[in-house]
C-alpha cells in the first residue's frame, strides 16, 4: 500500500500533531501538507521573534499584526487568504484536541485582491476597427452590424447572441436586450450602427419560423456566442492587428462614455449593472487616460526621473 510521506520535520509539537492529522486522517497530498507546514512555520517564527504567548493564548490582534506584516513583505491577497485558511484549520484542530479554547482567526479577512482593469480600445483604434472596409456581401454586412452594435450599445456577448429581429426598433434607434437576472432594458442605437443593421437586414435570410434571431449563420440558425467570438477575433487581427473579444468593445463603450460624460449613473444603467461599484472600475480607466494626457502635455509633468 502506497503511503504519503511525512512532511519535513517541525519543531513545534502542536504543528507536528496537526500535520500528522492532515497526513493520516485526511490523507492530504504532500504538496498540500507542505503548503500548510510553510504557512504555520511562518506564523510560529513570527510568534517566537516577538516573544508572543503560546497557541492557546494567541489572540485576534496578534494574528492581525502577523497578517499585516506578511502583506507589507509583499504577500498577495490570494496568498494571505490561503494563510488565514491554514491558521483557521490549525485552530479547529487545537480546539478539538482541547489545546485552545477559541479560534482567533475566525473573524479575520485578508485584503481583497485588486480587480484587474478591463482591456479597452482607445477611441482612435475603435474608429479604425469600425471604419475599416469589409466585404460587401451578406457575411460582411452581418459582421459589421455586430461590431457596430457591440460598440454602439455596450452589449454583453450573451445579450447580442440572444437578440431577435423584433427586439430592434431602428426608427426610434432602440434595441431591447435581456441581461443578467432576466432583466430587460432598452438601449439607444447610434446612427452608424443603425445604418449597418439596415444593411444587414436587407440581405439577412428569412424563414417561416416564429423566432427570428437577429444574427444567423449561413444555414439560417442563430449564431452561437462562440461563433461570434471567432468572427470578432478574426476582424480584430485583420483590421487592427490584435485579438478582439466582445467584452473589449463593451468595456471600450463604457470607458469612452464615462470619459465624455462623467455620468457614472447613466453608464451604470446602460451597462445593466445592478451595483454601481461594478461600474466604478471604469473611473480607474478614465484616470489612467487623464494621467497619460497629463504626462504628455504638462511641462513639469514627468513623474518618473530620467535615467
Amino acid at each position: 500500500m502506497k503511503t504519503t510521506p511525512e512532511p519535513a520535520g517541525v519543531a513545534d509539537p502542536d504543528i507536528s500533531a496537526f500535520l500528522d492529522h492532515l497526513r493520516i486522517e485526511r490523507r492530504l497530498s504532500p504538496r498540500t501538507l507542505e503548503a500548510y507546514r510553510h504557512d504555520l512555520l511562518s506564523l510560529d517564527q513570527h510568534r517566537a521573534a516577538r516573544d508572543l504567548p503560546g497557541w492557546g493564548r494567541l489572540d485576534t490582534q496578534h494574528l492581525r499584526h502577523f497578517i499585516a506584516s506578511q502583506h507589507q513583505q509583499g504577500l498577495s491577497p490570494r496568498s494571505l487568504q490561503r494563510l488565514l485558511s491554514a491558521i483557521r484549520s490549525f485552530y479547529r484542530f487545537l480546539q478539538r484536541e482541547g489545546r485552545a479554547q477559541q479560534n482567533p482567526a475566525l473573524d479575520l479577512r485578508a485584503p481583497k485582491a485588486a480587480r484587474p482593469l478591463p482591456r479597452t480600445l482607445d477611441a482612435d483604434l475603435a474608429t479604425q476597427l469600425l471604419d475599416s472596409p469589409g466585404e460587401d456581401d451578406w457575411l460582411g454586412r452581418r459582421d459589421q452590424a455586430m461590431l457596430e452594435l457591440f460598440y454602439s450599445s455596450g452589449l454583453r456577448l450573451s445579450e447580442l447572441a440572444g437578440l431577435d429581429v423584433s427586439d430592434l426598433d431602428l426608427n426610434q434607434g432602440e434595441v431591447r436586450v435581456t441581461g443578467k437576472g432576466n432583466k430587460t432594458r432598452v438601449l439607444p442605437v447610434g446612427r452608424q450602427a443603425r445604418r449597418a443593421l439596415q444593411d444587414w437586414l436587407s440581405v439577412r435570410p428569412t424563414n417561416s419560423d416564429s423566432a427570428q434571431p437577429l444574427f444567423v449563420s449561413q444555414r439560417g440558425s442563430a449564431l452561437t456566442p462562440r461563433a461570434i467570438q471567432l468572427r470578432l477575433r478574426r476582424h480584430g487581427v485583420e483590421r487592427i492587428g490584435q485579438h478582439l473579444h466582445p467584452h473589449m468593445l463593451r468595456h471600450s463603450f463604457a470607458s469612452h462614455m464615462l470619459e465624455s460624460s462623467g455620468d457614472l449613473r447613466a453608464v451604470q444603467e446602460l451597462l445593466g449593472h445592478a451595483d454601481i461599484s461594478t461600474t466604478q472600475i471604469y473611473t480607474h480607466l478614465d484616470f489612467q487616460h487623464l494621467a497619460q494626457v497629463y504626462d504628455q502635455a504638462h511641462p513639469r509633468a514627468k513623474r518618473k526621473a530620467d535615467k
